[in-house]
């Protein structure tokens, strides 16, 4: 909270990341509740991608590591055609959700086939393993503080509705 309405820069050295690979510096906006920052190569001052860090759940929960799947239901005007009016996202996902039960597998037979991420939708939801503060704010709060082995959702982002499936969490307490 001491930060937030300021911008600060961290700067770190990764140790298991090539340098050339990862930037070495990182300008975070705080005014947000989750926070654009810009990724800045350090031969470089334009900032040319755009990345969305939560600072906040990054401390909150360091050393934590979760993996996840998801099934998306992304806007209407979608490109994958799968997207729907948000109300009618909600009912699909809310529907799913009594057919899933908490079983992994029906999860990922129903993310390949109703899912609108273009990244996940062939491999049933799969997001792998990411750490704290990767993900927009609402989907980064459930992974991190809500029960393993669970659906979860219908939980809603500026891509669209989700319903998430936390596989593991390691790290931490």
């Amino acid at each position: 909270a001491f930060l937030q309405g300021s911008t600060v820069t961290v700067a770190f050295a990764p140790r298991s990341i090539p340098s050339t690979s990862m930037p070495s510096t990182f300008h975070v906006d705080t005014s947000t509740t989750w926070r654009p920052i810009t990724k800045t190569s350090p031969s470089s001052s334009s900032s040319s991608t755009r990345l969305f860090f939560d600072l906040g759940s990054m401390i909150r929960n360091f050393g934590k590591k979760v993996t996840a799947s998801h099934i998306l239901i992304g806007p209407s005007t979608s490109v994958t055609g799968r997207g729907m009016l948000k109300d009618d996202a909600t009912a699909k996902l809310l529907q799913l959700k009594e057919e899933i039960g908490n079983d992994p597998e029906k999860f990922a037979a129903a993310a390949n086939e109703f899912s609108s991420c273009r990244a996940t939708n062939t491999k049933g939801g799969d997001l792998g393993e990411f750490g704290p503060g990767v993900m927009v704010g609402p989907f980064d709060k459930v992974c991190f503080e809500e029960e393993v082995g669970v659906v979860h959702g219908p939980v809603s982002t500026p891509f669209g509705e989700h319903l998430i499936l936390i596989r593991e969490r390691t790290g931490g307490d």
